[in-house]
């Protein structure tokens, strides 16, 4: 079997950069940003297991959360959105909707975002009073236009999804899905340049 020899650029820093070195790092990217779907599942596989005190570990709660929206007819792109809204548990503690919304950012819509990013305060209404918390911090967004879709996901897919009778679709079920969303980026800070180059 013939093994590709990887080549690699000269520079000891980056301001001493060629345009061949970049080209060589250009291509490798390439072949990286294509196993972002791979690396994608692992890290939701970091999920199985981790229950955080919840009836359902983790992983069977965003499963169970995407097959909630997937069985009420959601597009592709909601339902990946779904998957992966609490993947940030692992890293982000503390943020972690911010951290599936960066993951997300490049490849869904504006709406579907910004609902991913605002997720987590909008489930506080659930608990937060509970925590000495204002449980309608969401309120501040009331006006926003993804305010009522926002609602519609932590209410109808988020927050039910916790019930260890539920019916709960496997991983492998949503991986194709997974694979189309995240197999071009819509925006991106290098899009052009990867347009170009393909």
């Amino acid at each position: 079997m013939e093994q590709k020899v990887q080549e690699h650029a000269r520079f000891a820093d980056m301001e001493n950069g060629t345009a061949e070195d970049w080209k060589i790092i250009a291509d490798a990217f390439g072949d990286f940003a294509r196993g972002l779907p791979d690396r994608i599942i692992a890290h939701l596989k970091l999920l199985d297991g981790d229950f955080g005190g919840f009836p359902v570990d983790r992983l069977t709660h965003c499963l169970q959360a995407a097959t909630l929206a997937y069985r009420d007819g959601k597009d592709e792109e909601y339902v990946v959105c779904a998957l992966l809204h609490d993947i940030g548990d692992t890293l982000g503690s503390y943020n972690h909707a911010d951290v599936a919304a960066v993951l997300l950012e490049p490849f869904v819509s504006e709406a579907n975002h910004w609902m991913i990013k605002h997720h987590a305060v909008f489930q506080g209404y659930y608990f937060f009073h509970y925590l000495g918390m204002d449980r309608n911090l969401r309120e501040q967004y009331r006006q926003h236009p993804h305010y009522q879709r926002t609602l519609e996901f932590v209410s109808k897919y988020d927050a039910p999804a916790f019930d260890r009778e539920a019916e709960t679709l496997p991983l492998e079920f949503f991986e194709p899905m997974l694979r189309r969303v995240f197999a071009q980026p819509r925006k991106s800070l290098y899009k052009k340049a990867m347009e170009e180059a393909s």
